[in-house]
């Protein structure tokens, strides 16, 4: 996790996601970020009043190492269900909401995380997830994310990510560790 904030002078025109909307936009170069949030290979920045996500492929912007694509990832031993599942809830904790700085398991977004065989060696993952409002325009973003993290373990070959509103969710639903750090014991 990325402690502290600082400014950055943004080094080239910068791809980025308005936060919560979720509308593309570019980053100027030479302006100036606050940024406030590293997690799960993106930035969470503050220019001009307003908060952006910068995805980790163009960190480069902000004076960091870029990140690339999602790696496959091979569970360790024998490929099954059970390795399967342990690896994709592992991967979805590596997602963030942008304004957030907890994952969404530990925020208890992820609401069902199911892994099925359907060939040798291959396997499906339905999710079903939710967000802590339903107009936040980040959700199809987060829920891209996982896709995409999930696809890259070794022998899965499909993937849904399904945003579910029932039930809705509640602060409850938050692991004791999201509410240590979010301040709410």
């Amino acid at each position: 996790m990325y402690h502290g904030r600082h400014e950055v002078e943004v080094s080239r025109d910068c791809p980025a996601v308005s936060v919560p909307y979720g509308a593309p936009v570019t980053i100027e170069k030479g302006c100036m970020a606050q940024i406030t949030q590293k997690l799960g290979g993106s930035y969470t920045v503050y220019v001009d009043g307003n908060l952006y996500r910068v995805e980790g492929v163009d960190a480069d912007a902000l004076g960091f190492e870029p990140t690339e694509a999602v790696e496959t990832v091979v569970p360790e031993g024998e490929l099954t269900v059970e390795s399967v599942r342990d690896m994709a809830w592992s991967l979805l904790a590596t997602c963030y909401d942008p304004e957030i700085p907890v994952d969404i398991v530990n925020l208890g977004l992820v609401y069902r995380c199911e892994v099925d065989v359907v060939g040798e060696d291959q396997f499906k993952i339905d999710v079903d997830m939710t967000l802590t409002a339903p107009g936040c325009g980040m959700g199809t973003m987060i829920a891209d994310e996982a896709k995409v993290k999930l696809q890259s373990i070794h022998g899965v070959v499909n993937v849904n990510v399904n945003l579910v509103w029932d039930p809705p969710w509640g602060r409850e639903m938050m692991s004791e560790h999201a509410r240590l750090e979010m301040g709410m014991m």
